[in-house]
């Protein structure tokens, strides 16, 4: 929420004060935009147009007076004192709010964080009533929703959800509960007060060196989703930060080739080293503002395909395109990449995710399995 000051030219060639409390905007279902603005009368004026030394001597009394109105009114929201939430806006349903948040993640980044957005909707709209405002909302509220999750839901197979789907979908709630109360529906975030699921560990579907090696010489469809996965397999990136890195963002330089972007999932800005084949799968340089690669974008035909192609190159595995971070992580640590160095690359805000890797390329398990001699066996 913004808190300015705000004039308003009144009769006798005076000015009105007033504190403004803009709380954003919302867009109607014609799609007219409406911005929502409270206002405090001071009742307190200025002149607009002063003559005199007292009128001048009055406007900057009474604008000092004004301004430290203001800075009282700002230091009362920033210390959460300030009761923020908008009578008109309490009155939209919480559907219909999460509902708009699914389709602008959409917008913005339509991978695997858009369908987990879509299928917690999905849910909601059978458990949530569709004239629940948020008004009904409290922390009642957020904790019968997480029973639903825990005990109710069921996946189209009318199987319980996975624990990680629970974890996945209870969160994308909290968000939506937590972007309400900054924008004003709440005036408290009752998402923060209910604990969320734990997560699961799961599979990190990956392939071999061979693997990679069938797939570069298979025939895929679209060149640019071809390119653009084995660069995953060479670099980490993630969908996300491929789709959209620029020219601008990638370097040659005397020491080698590097990309220099900001994580699309952590925001983090990261300086990566890429291999001279990994470069090379960039292709030529264009313009600094163009994509890399144009003509990539998410959806059932490229995820279709990188199925089919998997199949024409021998591949047994289910293999989505996040599989190629995967395969970049296992990559590495197979061929002496310690997991700190793997952990910087992948952007990982914590090692103990990366060494969830480790545990697949465990050389030490493995060798301990070949160490029992043979047996003499007869059966």
């Amino acid at each position: 929420m913004k808190i300015s000051l705000y004039k308003r030219n009144i009769q006798g060639g005076k000015v009105s004060l007033f504190v403004e409390y803009y709380k954003g905007s919302e867009t109607s279902a014609d799609g007219k935009r409406r911005h929502i603005r409270d206002f405090e009368n001071l009742k307190i004026y200025i002149y607009k147009s002063p003559k005199t030394a007292e009128e001048k001597r009055h406007n900057k009394e009474t604008l000092a007076l004004a301004e430290s109105i203001l800075a009282i009114r700002q230091s009362e929201y920033v210390q959460g004192r300030f009761d923020i939430k908008n009578k008109s806006k309490s009155k939209r349903t919480f559907l219909n709010y999460f509902g708009e948040m699914t389709e602008e993640k959409m917008k913005a980044d339509s991978s695997n964080n858009y369908g987990n957005w879509f299928s917690a909707f999905q849910h909601l709209k059978k458990f949530v009533s569709p004239n629940l405002t948020f008004d009904d909302i409290d922390e009642d509220f957020v904790k019968r929703v997480k029973n639903y999750f825990e005990n109710e839901a069921k996946t189209k197979s009318n199987l319980d959800l996975s624990q990680n789907s629970k974890y996945s979908y209870f969160n994308k709630v909290k968000a939506a509960l937590r972007s309400a109360f900054d924008e004003g529906y709440i005036s408290i975030n009752y998402g923060s007060k209910v604990k969320s699921f734990d997560q699961a560990e799961s599979q990190r579907e990956y392939l071999t060196f061979s693997e990679v090696e069938s797939l570069a010489k298979a025939y895929c469809k679209y060149d640019v989703l071809k390119r653009a996965f084995l660069f995953s397999c060479l670099s980490g990136l993630r969908w996300s930060d491929i789709n959209t890195l620029t020219w601008s963002e990638v370097r040659d330089e005397e020491d080698g080739f590097k990309v220099n972007f900001r994580q699309e999932k952590t925001d983090g800005v990261e300086y990566l080293y890429i291999s001279e084949q990994a470069r090379e799968l960039l292709g030529k340089r264009g313009e600094p503002k163009e994509r890399v690669f144009i003509g990539l974008k998410y959806g059932a035909v490229f995820n279709h395909e990188i199925v089919r192609w998997s199949v024409r190159a021998g591949l047994t595995k289910h293999i989505t395109f996040h599989s190629a971070r995967h395969t970049n992580a296992v990559l590495l640590l197979e061929n002496g990449a310690d997991i700190y160095t793997v952990s910087k690359r992948l952007g990982h805000r914590e090692i103990r995710t990366t060494a969830i890797y480790a545990k697949i390329v465990d050389k030490k398990n493995k060798e301990a399995a070949e160490l029992i001699p043979k047996l003499k066996l007869e059966i």
